[in-house]
């Protein structure tokens, strides 16, 4: 364990020129915050290491596949289960890390994916959004499942890194190439229909977007985007174990089946008969209290009241208008989180399943919440201008008609 709490000096060392550099191009981050970020997110390293004692992990094995399981390093490098072997690999036979410091190394790149969500939300709103009384975004990067479930050896922490560095990306294509290139090469390799569905929604947002791009530059990012989901489609589809040929059928079965093995694995949930908006519920907030048979359960269920009481915000009349007049990361976020929702709700059956899968894509679902309330808010500073203007320019003509009538 030693060895472990040196690699974390040093990774929080590692992270403070990132931080600083973040923090130039974004004066309104706090250094103080994000490093309680960091001691925060280890602390749920320690967390799921000492929950690892005491119950089955994926962590172990793939921590003894790096190890052992390869004649070279190469022969993991696979979409997938054996890409988190890929990375692990150099770390265990190069660097000769223990488990122990493998596990912490991969909390790490999940508190990279907590860094870069954090600048995405601040940079797209103009308000601090609150929750009674509390800075929204602030709950958001400390909620506890959030953090449990990207801290460990495994896809959840890698894909969350990738997820991260991928969307904030995506804000500034332009300027941000390494963020992209290496976000989207994680989220790629983890779960490649995930990268597609960002790829979408960054097409459909950038063409709908309200921002001031010229329009080829729009039709050219859209166009990219298609090509791009046209040469990855086969590969991805093929990877999920669908037929290309007839892929309807293929994911009837492929679904039945995945159903199956979920119920068998304890926690089920007959999904099976629910109807699509149901389905999504479950998915997006369960399990509920009654649903919870141990303490992370009940923590899980008051986080998923949080969500229903912030999904709530959404049902107001002027949601549709915010929608359609709404920047391009608002709807790539609302797409992405919509579309991955949809197609999951299709394979799990199991809550604990439900509640690993959904903490990857929760932040989008948030992010467009807070831009609509944050939108709601910029309307009201608005009206209460042109209120303030209408008063000033009565008071002005009043007073010209008084000063015009005294003189007669």
């Amino acid at each position: 364990m030693f060895g472990a709490i040196f690699l974390i000096l040093v990774l929080f060392g590692i992270s403070q020129p990132i931080m600083n550099g973040l923090q130039k191009r974004h004066p309104y981050l706090k250094a103080g915050l994000l490093n309680q970020m960091f001691w925060y997110h280890m602390f749920f390293g320690l967390v799921y290491y000492t929950y690892t004692l005491f119950n089955r992990s994926d962590s172990v094995l793939y921590f003894l596949n790096a190890k052992s399981g390869y004649q070279n390093w190469f022969d993991a490098f696979h979409a997938g289960t054996e890409f988190v072997e890929w990375l692990a690999y150099p770390l265990v036979n190069y660097l000769q890390f223990n488990y122990e410091m493998v596990m912490f190394f991969s909390t790490w790149i999940g508190f990279i994916g907590f860094i870069y969500f954090y600048c995405f939300f601040k940079e797209n709103l103009r308000f601090n959004p609150k929750f009674e009384g509390w800075d929204a975004i602030t709950i958001f990067m400390f909620l506890p499942n959030m953090h449990f479930w990207t801290a460990s050896l495994g896809k959840g922490a890698i894909i969350f890194g990738g997820l991260g560095l991928m969307t904030y990306g995506l804000s500034l294509p332009g300027k941000r190439i390494p963020q992209l290139v290496i976000g989207g090469f994680l989220v790629y390799m983890i779960r490649p229909h995930i990268f597609f569905a960002l790829l979408i929604g960054m097409a459909v947002g950038y063409v709908l977007g309200r921002e001031k791009v010229p329009l080829y530059q729009k039709y050219l990012t859209a166009l990219a985007g298609i090509v791009l989901s046209v040469l990855f489609y086969e590969k991805i589809i093929l990877y999920l174990g669908y037929d290309p040929n007839n892929l309807l059928q293929s994911f009837e079965e492929e679904s039945a089946l995945n159903v199956q093995r979920l119920q068998n694995a304890g926690s089920a949930v007959d999904m099976g008969n629910y109807s699509l908006p149901m389905k999504l519920f479950t998915f997006w907030f369960r399990p509920l209290f009654i649903d919870s048979p141990n303490v992370l359960g009940i923590i899980v269920s008051m986080e998923n009241l949080l969500y229903i009481y912030m999904f709530s915000k959404i049902f107001h009349k002027d949601f549709i208008k915010f929608i359609k007049q709404a920047p391009a990361m608002v709807k790539m976020s609302g797409i992405v989180f919509f579309s991955i929702s949809i197609s999951m709700t299709y394979i799990m059956s199991n809550l604990g399943i439900i509640i690993r899968q959904k903490s990857q894509i929760m932040f989008y679902m948030l992010f467009v919440i807070v831009a609509f309330l944050d939108w709601q808010k910029t309307q009201r500073i608005k009206k209460r201008g042109e209120i303030y203007n209408r008063i000033v320019e009565t008071e002005r003509k009043r007073l010209a008609e008084s000063a015009e009538s005294t003189e007669k």
